[in-house]
């Protein structure tokens, strides 16, 4: 009889930076996207700065072995006194994909946003991820607004 997973989701540490360059790298080529290693450095010391209005990150493991991360931001919001949390970056390896990795990701930055006081979560997807909207659909709101942004 195989024995069953353990699924571990934890802050993200000074040891992960291979790791989670590995996901990360992995979830920017999904969108198509490569960056240049300077940000990649950034992007992982602010992960670990623990600075006030900084980013937090999470891995998942199964196992031990790192397969997912996610990425969130607590910020201000002029509709409420508490902040709002921003999920900006959410990714599972897809060989894992469809056994609870980005549910319990999302969970995770749920129960974060809930004990910062966060007054909302939000988090933005591509229309063509089909795959992660099933999973969007289930444990979240669709907002009716649509992004623009400058280029």
């Amino acid at each position: 009889m195989a024995r069953p997973e353990t699924l571990e989701i934890r802050p993200i540490g000074p040891d992960d930076a291979a790791e989670w360059r590995r996901l990360w790298r992995a979830y920017l080529a999904f969108y198509e996207t490569e960056l240049p290693d300077d940000v990649y450095d950034a992007t992982f010391a602010r992960l670990l700065s623990g600075r006030a209005g900084e980013f937090h990150g999470l891995l998942a493991l199964v196992d031990g072995q790192p397969v997912g991360l996610a990425h969130y931001l607590f910020h201000r919001t002029c509709w409420s006194v508490a902040d709002a949390c921003y999920l900006q970056d959410l990714f599972a390896d897809p060989e894992i994909r469809g056994r609870g990795i980005g549910r319990a990701l999302i969970e995770a930055v749920y129960a974060a946003a809930d004990t910062g006081g966060a007054a909302s979560v939000y988090w933005l997807t591509q229309d063509f991820n089909a795959t992660a909207r099933r999973l969007y659909d289930r444990i979240g709101v669709k907002s009716p607004f649509i992004k623009y942004k400058r280029d």
